[in-house]
């Protein structure tokens, strides 16, 4: 307690100094906090748009990357079916459900509205696999898919777009001037992870999509739900061979398929935005380092101020320790006052960069407490040496000193 009172007395000699010596440590704190705020922000943004995708989900697409030694490019092909989807549900233990997929781009018309979107024909499997809650109305049934009927249910951008503030639940929709009954309006999705509008969609049952709107007999792909985040590789692994069995590929010849496993993709991003934050952590910590050069050059400049009064001290019977002691409180609380001051800094910024530029950020206690820790570490660090110096100075010359 005496040492912070003789270390706050002697900080407030120079009240200008003080402050600009805890301007570095101030800067490199608030830099810390508002960097790591930034990189988890992204992390959860990355996880929110990987979980909007679907739970322990699988893609199989039709053609293969490299086919024949040639780049083939997924699509390139329609070797999928609705049959293939069936048999990966019912035949492999680790899928809990699959459901074929259709796409194709169409000019949707109700009325005298009209907007161009994504058609999806699928089941629905469909739903559940992608975790696709409903706003309002039901979901289209399998009756619907065996019977061909024609029923969507609509994404909110399309709703908005077509309907505006009416119910779209009853209303009648064209796609190719073939009329459709909207039953469902699904719950908002949000931007995926590549930046499309997950909501500007109009789903439909697969066999419909199939025979009134495409013409063919192929899936475009299909999505697979695993029991668990455990099992995804195992049911990549039996997919590939259930399917090269069905396609009757011989051995050594490429897949006419492509499974892509949406958890490894995933963990790749999530590993990626870590690798982030701590790059922007380790770049913003370098302020910090500046700070305390800035505390070890004060204090030897205080300490070659205050040799007479070191000298008396000693003289008085401080023992080196003591004068030790002092110094290193002083370039401590210089730090932490730093640090105090730093976090406020810290959590305005990045509540102004969420503002300004509309990035989300996540201020966390662990950042908040790792980079005050780490500010009164540099404070110890740096003030080390000039208060051994204070202690090392021998009495007799401290007292002569002018």
């Amino acid at each position: 307690m005496i040492g912070l009172k003789i270390a706050a007395r002697a900080l407030s000699r120079n009240p200008m100094r003080s402050s600009l010596t805890m301007l570095g440590i101030v800067i490199g704190v608030g830099a810390v906090i508002a960097m790591v705020a930034v990189g988890q922000g992204a992390k959860a943004q990355v996880e929110e748009q990987i979980a909007s995708i679907g739970s322990n989900m699988l893609l199989v697409y039709p053609g293969s990357t490299t086919q024949g030694g040639v780049h083939a490019g997924l699509g390139a092909a329609t070797t999928l079916t609705e049959e293939d989807a069936e048999a990966i549900q019912k035949e492999l233990s680790s899928v809990r459900l699959a459901a074929p997929t259709i796409r194709a781009v169409e000019q949707v018309v109700s009325a005298n509205q009209n907007w161009s979107t994504a058609i999806q024909g699928s089941t629905p499997a469909y739903f559940e696999i992608r975790d696709w809650s409903l706003e309002s109305g039901s979901y289209f049934t399998a009756a619907d898919v065996s019977g061909a009927a024609k029923v969507a249910v609509v994404g909110k951008t399309v709703a908005n777009n077509l309907f505006g503030s009416q119910d779209p639940v009853g209303q009648i929709i064209r796609i190719q001037n073939v009329p459709f009954k909207v039953v469902g309006v699904l719950a908002p999705k949000g931007q995926s992870a590549m930046g499309q509008d997950q909501d500007d969609t109009v789903i439909i049952p697969f066999s419909t999509m199939q025979k009134r709107i495409m013409g063919v007999t192929y899936a475009g792909a299909i999505l697979i739900s695993a029991n668990s985040p455990e099992e995804t590789t195992l049911a990549q692994r039996q997919i590939q061979l259930l399917l090269r069995q069905r396609h009757h590929i011989p051995p050594g010849q490429d897949d006419d398929f492509t499974v892509r496993n949406m958890t490894d993709i995933a963990s790749a991003a999530e590993a990626s935005s870590r690798i982030m934050t701590v790059l922007l952590g380790s770049i913003a910590s370098v302020s910090l380092i500046v700070g305390g050069i800035g505390i070890m050059n004060i204090m030897l400049v205080s300490v070659t101020e205050r040799t007479r009064e070191i000298g008396i001290r000693m003289a008085v019977g401080a023992r080196g320790r003591d004068i030790l002691m002092q110094f290193l409180v002083e370039a401590v609380a210089l730090s932490m006052a730093g640090g105090l001051m730093g976090v406020v800094f810290g959590i305005a910024g990045s509540s102004l960069v969420s503002v300004i530029v509309n990035w989300p950020t996540i201020i966390s206690v662990q950042s908040i407490l790792l980079a005050l820790v780490f500010s009164i570490a540099i404070g110890v660090f740096f003030g080390l040496y000039p208060a051994r110096r204070a202690s090392k100075l021998d009495p007799i010359d401290a007292l002569r000193y002018e």
